[in-house]
């Protein structure tokens, strides 16, 4: 197979995963680039690790109710997961539809948020907008609950509109007024009980019970609506419905898909690729796995220029090199930590700062975030204990008989490593820093030794590079 062959599946597991180990990428292009788009459309197993051996290591990941154990297990979903597009289309959905645990003090209804988005996230926009409405976690953290027949509560609506299909400029405050009336009593179960409860368990309010959905018909605001210019007596689901047909909708779903998977800068090339992605989805009846094939398959991101476009977001980078490096495929003490150097780099897993979601690209990477970005990916990628750094030094070894010049155990590395594509300044300066040393000798090494210590300190060298913070 070709070195463009493998550069080119690559970008496709960045983008459509968290990005892929040598070995997975030459299983993957043996099957062809367009049989993996389909096989990442059409995920099944995910032989994720089992819950009952998570629980047995880490009590706090068992009730799920706190927000650092919640993301620990999320993270441990991204990092052992055989279907990462499933994973990272749900990390999209949380960031578009940001619901944070800071409000609702209640991580396990967050999880099943993800799981909803995991389901549903790659089928009709339609039905994906009906379940958020219906999600207590989307009820509690905008008010919904408090959207009654007689005082309703915009606050829904109008993020349903503004930041979720619509976007500015596509609606009147007319149409923010009547979907709200649409959704009134669209609640939880047990409200009046569950408010008690708050009363008297202030920091944990409902951690002993289930919220689940509740249509109350009494509290349904029935009178007739006009809506986008269409009227009629309106529910919910004929809200959605409306809103789906829009051609903002999909220019606005469809654009937030290509800056998150694509480029986070959208170009004329890049706009031609938005518009027929449009055109996919009135095609498909809204259907995101239709929108995303179209994607992944055009030219424009195939192509070499397509590639490291993007600023990795702090979670993609940590799941990337976790799964690079090979560490946390069982339970692990400090999976935790893992989870909050995300948030130290500024996308803390289930707590958005805003229901505007976080802001990504190059806002991502501050000189405080970058070194904590750079020091936790060394730290995965200089470790000789770790599988997947063993691995690479195996395969050195055992494709150049031993022997390594700085040139090549440089560039060696950094193709093993994705292949990175770095500037001719940053390799000069690793071939440098390698020089120093001389020439590497695998042949007869041991576990830990120096020889194989050099080895990782070029990758943890590689992977601290600006070339390495790209998608």
């Amino acid at each position: 197979m070709s070195s463009q062959e493998i550069g080119q599946m690559a970008h496709l597991m960045r983008r459509a995963g968290f990005g892929a180990t040598r070995d997975e990428l030459e299983e993957y292009v043996d099957k062809g680039y367009e049989a993996v788009v389909e096989e990442l459309l059409h995920p099944g197993d995910p032989q994720n690790m089992p819950d009952d051996i998570i629980r047995r290591y880490h009590t706090e990941q068992s009730e799920l109710r706190l927000s650092d154990g919640a993301a620990a297990y999320w993270m441990y979903r991204m990092i052992t997961t055989k279907c990462p597009l499933e994973d990272k289309l749900a990390l999209f959905w949380h960031g578009l539809f940001a619901t944070a645990y800071v409000k609702l003090n209640q991580a396990r209804a967050l999880l099943n948020q993800i799981d909803m988005f995991r389901r549903d996230g790659l089928g009709n926009l339609s039905n994906l907008l009906v379940e958020l409405s219906k999600d207590p976690a989307m009820i509690i953290w905008l008010d919904n609950n408090d959207n009654h027949k007689d005082a309703p509560n915009e606050n829904f609506g109008r993020e349903l509109l503004e930041l979720f299909t619509l976007g500015i400029g596509n609606y009147t405050e007319q149409d923010v007024k009547d979907c709200a009336r649409a959704f009134t009593g669209w609640t939880l179960g047990n409200a009046e009980y569950m408010a008690t409860r708050a009363s008297r368990d202030s920091i944990w309010p409902y951690s002993r019970i289930a919220w689940h959905f509740q249509y109350l018909d009494d509290d349904h605001d029935d009178g007739e609506k006009t809506f986008l210019g269409e009227t009629g007596k309106f529910n919910g689901e004929d809200i959605i419905e409306i809103i789906v047909r829009q051609e903002a909708t999909a220019r606005f779903i469809c654009t937030r898909l290509f800056q998150f998977f694509a480029a986070d800068e959208v170009d004329e090339a890049g706009e031609q690729v938005i518009n027929t992605m449009v055109q996919s989805y009135g095609d498909s009846k809204h259907e995101i796995r239709s929108v995303l094939r179209t994607l992944f398959n055009s030219e424009y991101f195939k192509s070499e220029q397509s590639r490291f476009a993007r600023v990795k977001g702090p979670v993609e980078l940590v799941v990337g090199s976790v799964r690079l490096a090979g560490s946390y495929r069982t339970p692990t003490q400090g999976i935790e930590q893992v989870a909050r150097q995300a948030g130290y780099m500024g996308q803390g897993l289930l707590q958005p700062p805003s229901v505007e979601g976080w802001h990504e690209g190059v806002e991502w990477v501050d000189s405080g975030a970058l070194v904590e970005r750079v020091n936790f990916v060394a730290h995965e990628m200089s470790n000789v204990n770790n599988p997947g750094v063993r691995r690479i030094i195996e395969r050195l070894a055992t494709e150049n008989g031993g022997v390594l010049s700085p040139e090549k155990l440089v560039d060696q590395c950094l193709d093993l490593l994705g292949p990175v594509m770095v500037s001719d300044s940053t390799r000069k300066s690793l071939v440098e820093y390698a020089a120093r040393q001389g020439e590497l000798n695998l042949a007869g090494r041991q576990t830990g030794d120096e020889a194989e210590q050099r080895v990782a300190t070029m990758l943890g060298l590689a992977t601290s590079t600006r070339e390495f913070q790209l998608a």
